[in-house]
């Protein structure tokens, strides 16, 4: 008995020890220590309104009407198996787009590296919706409306 608590300590130190550096959640999905944050902007013209729906497979977080400037915004950790995804439902008038805000990267960095590691900011604009590349300080079109 002593050797299977022995054993379980040894595999718990070294999951924490791997969860700490951003590099190892690349190589194991499910660790990753970040404290997410994804933000949901109206940057429309004109003083419309954005209504926006965002939901993963396990929390709904409800429909959110946004004024001109309006954020919301929420934060989370990854899940264990390193499967957490967040889709938005995007509304502006008669316009729509269904994109995904955050979504777990095994490979690629390229979400990861736009949030700057940590807080995505994804905004509504008369063309499109637009992620905020946080490092160049600049947005980029992700996806035009439908």
């Amino acid at each position: 008995m002593r050797d299977l608590k022995g054993i379980a300590i040894f595999y718990l130190c070294a999951a924490l020890a791997l969860s700490i550096c951003p590099e190892s959640s690349a190589k194991w999905p499910g660790l990753d220590p970040t404290n997410w944050h994804v933000h949901v902007v109206n940057g429309l013209s004109g003083g419309r309104q954005l209504v926006v729906h965002c939901k993963s497979d396990v929390d709904d977080l409800g429909i959110h009407t946004l004024g001109p400037g309006g954020d919301f915004n929420w934060h989370f950790h990854v899940n264990l198996p390193g499967t957490t995804k967040f889709t938005c439902d995007w509304r502006a008038g008669n316009r729509h787009a269904l994109t995904d805000v955050f979504w777990r990267e095994a490979q690629h960095m390229w979400l990861r590296t736009k949030c700057n590691w940590k807080a995505c900011f994804w905004t509504a604009k008369d063309d499109g919706i637009y992620l905020k590349d946080i490092p160049a300080n600049r947005d980029e079109r992700v996806h035009p409306w439908e």
